[in-house]
């Protein structure tokens, strides 16, 4: 176990307290605990970079932190109707969809190499700033409820996006012979 897969193992028992918080009304907490998520994050890549700590259980361990605390967000903030419904069934049903389409390869005894592609890598981001911007919002009362629709309909499309080039993806390699 590197210094890298400690902090990312802290990033994943954090995500309760985010729920707790998002779901108890304590929008200040959450937006710190979110950005602390977020630095760790960062922190957690740079020594794997800088100081050859990367791993194979590290290579799994980070985007799962990244999902599980993502998800916990875009569902908690659905529960107290911070964000629209629709948006959390995509960002959820695209990640079970790459999760099933991972484990049908191994299934089937082609499995396929789990990599970001470039829309996906876009399409975090975009999902990130937006948890970002509805906490931060909620928290310090900005009154941004029009740029949290338009960026809804980003995040949106884009997450869309992401799965079908996830799909054109897995439908190439399993065509492979």
């Amino acid at each position: 176990m590197t210094l890298p897969n400690l902090i990312t193992v802290g990033r994943l028992i954090i995500v309760p307290t985010i729920l707790w918080l998002i779901t108890d009304g304590r929008f200040g907490a959450a937006f710190v605990v979110f950005v602390l998520a977020g630095i760790s994050d960062g922190i957690d890549g740079f020594i794997a970079r800088q100081f050859n700590l990367r791993s194979r259980l590290g290579a799994y361990l980070d985007p799962l932190a990244d999902k599980a605390l993502l998800v916990s967000i875009y569902l908690s903030l659905t529960f107290i109707a911070e964000i629209p419904a629709w948006l959390a069934m995509i960002v959820v049903s695209r990640d079970l969809f790459i999760i099933g389409g991972v484990i049908l390869s191994w299934v089937l005894d082609r499995p396929i190499e789990v990599r970001p592609l470039m829309i996906s890598k876009i399409n975090t981001a975009a999902q990130i700033m937006y948890a970002a911007l509805v906490i931060g919002d909620l928290a310090f009362h900005t009154g941004l409820d029009d740029l949290r629709g338009w960026f809804a309909v980003v995040v949106g499309v884009l997450t869309v996006l992401s799965a079908f080039a996830y799909l054109v993806d897995w439908v190439r390699h399993m065509a492979r012979a």
